[in-house]
C-alpha cells in the first residue's frame, strides 16, 4: 500500500495506493482465503463501539488470525504506563494493533515505537477505515463515476475529513457545508459553503452526529446551531436530482437526520456498515504485506520497537493536543 506498514489517515495514501486498496476491499466480499492464518491481532479500544468493533474482530478471525481485545482500561494509553513501552510490549507478542483512540497524537506515537503495524480505527483526527468502506458504498451504487460530487453537511469532524481525502483520491468532487466556527480549519482547503441549500445539484449527502464523542456536554447548544442543517426530506428535495444519503452511524434519529430519511429507499447506511468488513480486510492484509516485505528486506524485525522518529507523523511533532 505505501512504504510504511501503519495506517493512520487516508491522506497518506497516493491515487494509485487507494485504488489497490478499494481494489482489494471489493474482492475481500468473495474472498473466503485466511492469508494471516496464525497472526495475533491487538485491538485498542478507549471509546464505545459497534460496527468497528464487531467488523474488526469478524475480519480478523475470517482472514485466520486472533484477536486480542484491549478495553481503555486495560490498555490506558500514557496513563497507567507510556506510550512508547506500551508499544515496545506489545510488538514482543503480537503481528499489529488496531485502536480506536482519543488522540491522533498518541496514534502517531504508538506507530513510530512499535515494530509492528499500527491502523487507525478512529482518532479525533481521521477515521479511514470508515472512508474507505464509504467510497467502497458509492462505486457499488453508482454505474458511472464521472462528474460526481459528494457533499457532507453538519459539524467538521473526523469522519468528514477522511472523507473529503478519499473523494479527492477517488476523483470525486467535495463540499463541506457547516455553520460558521463548525467547518474546515484555514489550512484545509475545502470547498464550504455555510448556506444548507449548497446541498443543490449532489449525488449523495453525508451527515453525521452534531455532537461527537466527547462533546455530549454541547448537545443542546449544537441542536439550536444545527438545526437548519437537519437532513430531512425537504433538504433532499432541495439536491434537485436522485441524490443518496450516507451516515457513519450511530445516528442521533430526529436531530441530524430524520427517519424518513434514514430509512428511505435511497439511504446507504446500512451498506456502508456491512462494507466496513471487506474495507478493514484489505488494510488487514495489505499493511502485515508491507510489514512482512519490509522486514524481510531488512533481515528481521526490530524485536524492541522503532527508534520513536516521528518525522512520519506531522500531527505527532505538532503536538495538536498535547
Amino acid at each position: 500500500m505505501n512504504k510504511y506498514s501503519d495506517f493512520l489517515a487516508m491522506s497518506q495514501l497516493s491515487v494509485e495506493e487507494f485504488a489497490y486498496l478499494l481494489s482489494s476491499a471489493a474482492m475481500q466480499r468473495a474472498d473466503t482465503s485466511q492469508p494471516l492464518s496464525g497472526r495475533n491481532i491487538a485491538l485498542i479500544f478507549e471509546k464505545p463501539s459497534l460496527r468497528t468493533r464487531v467488523t474488526f474482530e469478524v475480519a480478523i478471525r475470517k482472514l485466520g488470525a486472533w484477536p486480542i481485545l484491549l478495553s481503555g482500561t486495560e490498555s490506558q494509553l500514557g496513563g497507567r504506563e507510556t506510550v512508547p513501552d506500551v508499544a515496545r510490549n506489545l510488538s514482543l507478542w503480537l503481528d499489529c494493533i488496531v485502536a480506536r483512540v482519543f488522540r491522533h497524537v498518541d496514534l502517531e506515537e504508538l506507530a513510530s515505537f512499535a515494530s509492528i503495524p499500527v491502523v487507525n480505527a478512529l482518532s479525533d483526527w481521521e477515521h479511514p477505515c470508515q472512508a474507505l468502506a464509504d467510497i467502497l458504498t458509492l462505486t457499488d451504487a453508482w454505474t458511472d463515476y464521472d462528474g460526481k460530487t459528494v457533499a457532507y453537511i453538519g459539524d467538521w469532524n473526523n469522519v468528514s475529513r477522511s472523507l473529503w481525502r478519499a473523494c479527492e483520491l477517488a476523483g470525486f468532487s467535495f463540499r463541506a457545508i457547516c455553520p460558521k466556527d463548525y467547518g474546515p480549519s484555514e489550512g484545509e482547503k475545502v470547498e464550504w459553503y455555510m448556506d444548507p441549500d449548497a446541498v443543490e445539484g449532489v449525488d449523495a449527502l453525508y451527515t453525521d452526529v452534531w455532537a461527537s464523542m466527547g462533546k455530549e456536554d454541547e448537545l443542546e447548544e449544537r441542536c439550536a446551531i444545527f438545526k437548519p442543517y437537519q437532513v430531512n426530506d425537504e433538504l433532499m428535495r432541495k439536491t434537485g436530482k436522485h441524490t443518496y444519503f450516507m451516515h457513519c452511524l450511530p445516528a442521533h434519529r430526529g436531530l441530524e437526520v430524520t427517519d424518513a430519511v434514514m430509512d428511505a429507499d435511497y439511504s446507504l447506511v446500512f451498506h456502508q456498515a456491512a462494507n466496513r468488513l471487506p474495507a478493514e480486510k484489505a488494510v488487514l492484509i495489505s499493511v502485515l504485506e508491507n510489514h512482512d516485505e519490509a522486514t524481510s528486506k531488512e533481515g528481521g524485525a526490530r524485536v524492541f520497537g522503532r527508534a520513536g522518529n516521528l518525522d512520519h507523523y506531522p500531527l505527532a511533532q505538532r503536538k495538536l493536543w498535547v
